[in-house]
Formats: C-alpha cells, structure tokens, sequence
C-alpha cells in the first residue's frame, strides 16, 4: 500500500510539472477517443492541398462553432480566414491533431475555440487538464510559425449546457492563466456579450439546438475578435522601424 501511495504521489507530482511546463501531450486516452475524427481530419488535409491562402491569414482551428462560421469571410473582412474546425472537437482532440491542423500553413495570427471538453457529462475533464492541451496546441503553434500571434476565444455560456457553466467558467480560468503566461498570446472574454442582464444566456444569439451560434450570434462573435486583432495586429505594424545603421560604425 505503500508504495501505490508513493508511485500515486510520484505521478500527481509529474502531471503538475507536466501542467506548469504547459505542454503536455495528449496520453492513450485522448488519442483513442481522437481517433473518430480521422476522416474529418483527413478531409481537411486534403482541402489544404487544393486551397491556397496568403501568408497574412488568420488560421481558425477548433470545433463546430468554427466549422459551421458559414459567413466567416464576410463577418471577418479585410482579414482573410482559414476556418479549420472539425465535429465536437475538444481541446484534447485539437493537441491530438494539432501538428495536421497547424504546421502545413502560414499565417498571420492563429484563433483557437473548443468548447467541448465539459459538457456536464461524466467523462468532463478538469481545468488544468484542458490548459495543459492547450500548452501542447500553443507549443506546436510556436514551432510552426513563430512570430506569429495566437488567440484563445472564451468558451461561450449556451443555453444547452447552462448547467455546466459553473465548471466551464473554471476552464475558462485555467484556459486564460496559460495564455497569460506566454507572450504573444491572447485570451479574449466573450461571454459578457451572450448573457442577459439576469445573467443567463440570451437565447436569441443560438440556433434551435441552444448550443450553436445563430447568425446574429456570430455578428456579436466575430465583431469582439476582429476588435482584438485590430488592436494586436496594428499595433504590430505601426510599431516605429528600427533606425539605419550609421555607415562606418561597428
């Protein structure tokens, strides 16, 4: 007993090293469970092939809530999108796929958005599991285009899963302390703008399934994020340029 108390302490003491490194990868379990998404994967890498995209791009990888952005192009104008969402994806399916989703493009900026990792179900995962997927997506991201900037959006209150929003508002935490720590990454709040005055999700910015976006939804959605890449992205480029070297000196 023992020592199963020592290899247990052992373990927790790893996974909390692993959690502040913030680039843990996916283990057995998630990538098992990812494995359902292969075809949709897979359709995606063939998109890559046939689509071309300018270097300045904003790459939007994640869940439904990406892949159903029918209006994505116009909602996000002059900025010229790479919508990259696949199924019910989770944060943990996103590290799984992260390298495929990721590395084969350039891109200016880098949206991330899964909001399926608590659902109020059994198999929820804890907040410092869903940041630590994070960590793993961000260290990938960094690896593939480094001077690039990365945004983190809220996962968004629903009237579907209104139930678990105390424990999505815990991931939304953990999620937001990881992008603090990483320079070039950005967490932005979203949530105050789906809540009522009562604070309760509106129902007039969802679909009929109360979980997705409606069309007035992604407006509110997409006016907050293009907020954020103005300010970050313009703000990078009217940085003042270094002066020119002196001729002669060293």
């Amino acid at each position: 007993m023992q020592r199963t108390f020592i290899r247990r302490c052992t373990l927790g003491a790893w996974l909390a090293l692993a959690w502040m490194l913030g680039a843990t990868e996916p283990g057995p379990e998630q990538i098992a469970a990812a494995r359902r998404w292969e075809p949709d994967i897979r359709a995606l890498e063939a998109r890559d092939q046939t689509e071309r995209h300018p270097p300045d791009s904003i790459l939007l990888v994640g869940s439904s809530s990406i892949r159903l952005w029918d209006t994505v192009a116009a909602d996000l104008a002059p900025y010229h999108p790479i919508p990259r969402g696949f199924g019910g994806a989770r944060f943990a399916d996103v590290a799984v796929y992260a390298r495929r989703l990721i590395s084969p493009h350039r891109f200016r900026a880098l949206v991330l958005f899964a909001a399926n990792d608590v659902t109020g179900g059994p198999d929820d995962a804890r907040p410092e599991q869903v940041a630590a997927w994070l960590g793993h997506i961000l260290e990938v991201a960094r690896a593939a285009q480094p001077e690039a900037a990365i945004f983190c959006l809220e996962i968004t209150p629903t009237p579907a899963r209104w139930a678990a929003w105390p424990k999505i508002r815990e991931v939304n935490r953990a999620l937001a302390r990881e992008c603090a720590r990483r320079p070039g990454v950005h967490f932005i709040p979203t949530a105050h703008a789906f809540l009522t005055p009562e604070g309760r999700p509106a129902a007039d910015l969802f679909r009929d399934d109360r979980l997705h976006l409606n069309a007035l939804g992604y407006r509110i959605w997409s006016a907050i994020l293009k907020s954020h890449l103005d300010a970050r992205l313009r703000a990078w480029e009217e940085l003042p340029a270094l002066p020119a070297p002196v001729p002669g000196s060293p």
